[in-house]
Parts: C-alpha cells; sequence; structure tokens
C-alpha cells in the first residue's frame, strides 16, 4: 500500500466487505487497528495490523463452497440471502473475494485475515478462473477484445477503466473461460458488455 486509505475502503479493498458494510462492523466495535478498536474515518497505512472480530482467532480453518445463482455474496438487502444465510458453518468465516447475485462458482471461506489480505492484494495478481455463458454466439472480435482489455467504465477515480489484458479460450459456441488477474466490480459482465454481448 502506497499511502494511507480509510478503514473501510481497506475492508473492501483486502477483506470482503463492501465499504457499507465495512462502516457497520466497524461502527459495532469489531475492527481493530494495531489492537485498538477502528472508528470511522481511521486510516491505516502498509505497516498497520488490521483485524476483523472472528478473523486470526483460534485455529484458522477453510472451506470450499459453491456459491448458487441468487446469493449474494456478502452485503444482502431486503429479502435477499447471503452466504451466512444459507450455510451453517461451525465457526464464523468470511469469503475471499466476490461473485455478484447471479454468478455462481467457488468461494473459499475462512477466519484466517491474513490469507484473505494476501490473496485480495491487487499487487499479488493473482489469477481467478471463469467460466461464462453469452447469449448470442462468440465471435473472434470478441475473444481478442477481452484478450487485450476493453473499457469498462468508472472504476475508482478512473472514468473509463480500461482491463488488463486477459487469457481467453472458446470451449463452445456460447461459452467462453476467461483466466483474470485483477477483480473490478462486475467486471466479467461490464467486459461482455462493452463489445455488445
Amino acid at each position: 500500500m502506497k499511502k494511507e486509505v480509510r478503514i473501510n475502503k481497506y475492508l473492501a479493498d483486502h477483506f470482503y466487505a463492501s465499504r457499507r458494510v465495512a462502516d457497520k462492523l466497524i461502527a459495532d466495535g469489531k475492527v481493530s487497528i494495531n489492537g485498538k478498536v477502528a472508528v470511522l474515518g481511521d486510516k491505516v497505512g502498509s505497516k498497520d495490523r488490521v483485524m476483523v472480530e472472528g478473523m486470526d482467532t483460534g485455529k484458522a480453518v477453510y472451506y470450499k463452497y459453491y456459491k448458487p445463482r441468487g446469493i449474494v455474496t456478502v452485503g444482502a438487502q431486503g429479502n435477499e440471502k447471503e452466504i451466512k444465510d444459507v450455510t451453517e458453518f461451525p465457526e464464523s468465516v468470511y469469503p475471499i473475494g466476490r461473485l455478484d447475485k447471479e454468478s455462481e462458482g467457488l468461494i473459499i471461506m475462512t477466519n484466517d485475515g491474513r490469507l484473505a489480505t494476501a490473496l485480495l492484494d491487487p499487487k499479488a495478481e493473482y489469477e481467478k478462473e471463469y467460466e461464462v455463458t453469452v447469449a448470442k454466439d462468440i465471435t473472434n472480435t470478441l475473444l481478442v477484445r477481452l484478450r487485450t482489455g476493453v473499457g469498462i467504465g468508472k472504476v475508482g477515480k478512473s472514468k473509463n477503466y480500461r482491463s488488463k489484458p486477459a487469457l481467453v479460450r472458446r470451449k463452445s459456441k456460447r461459452v467462453f473461460e476467461i483466466v483474470l488477474s485483477e477483480g473490478k466490480n462486475r467486471q466479467i459482465r461490464r467486459m461482455v458488455g462493452a463489445v455488445g454481448y
């Protein structure tokens, strides 16, 4: 981390929570920075130790969970259900990363904050593989544009963020695999939407 960032942004970037959920965790006194309970507006830097209640306590546990469509990873609103609402893990665990509501796939659930931080650090560029089904036949143009990167609109301070080059392989007429080394909000949907799918 080059500079200090607000604790809610840090949690959103390095753990699992949206900023809204992070704000609630902070307000509820469940977040600490270097052993002191965090308050809204606190900032953290690369040498600070951030702890979330339920993470890094006792024995670290890891679960594989296949998130179905229609379930929110975290931050459910209204009548939505999130992973913790439909599972019964014996420990308090959190997801590493997110899949949007209409996506399904593997999520690692853990109480190991150090692992979450390491895997979600954008500088680490860990690869994540997805299988994508689109509503019309895949063209070579789609594959080439996804491989070289496409503009996906506003991301952070960038008004027209361009996705990094990706590994892409056609599996069938309407299914392809893509490997990303980044994880922007709804990135794959935004990428294929930018190419007319």
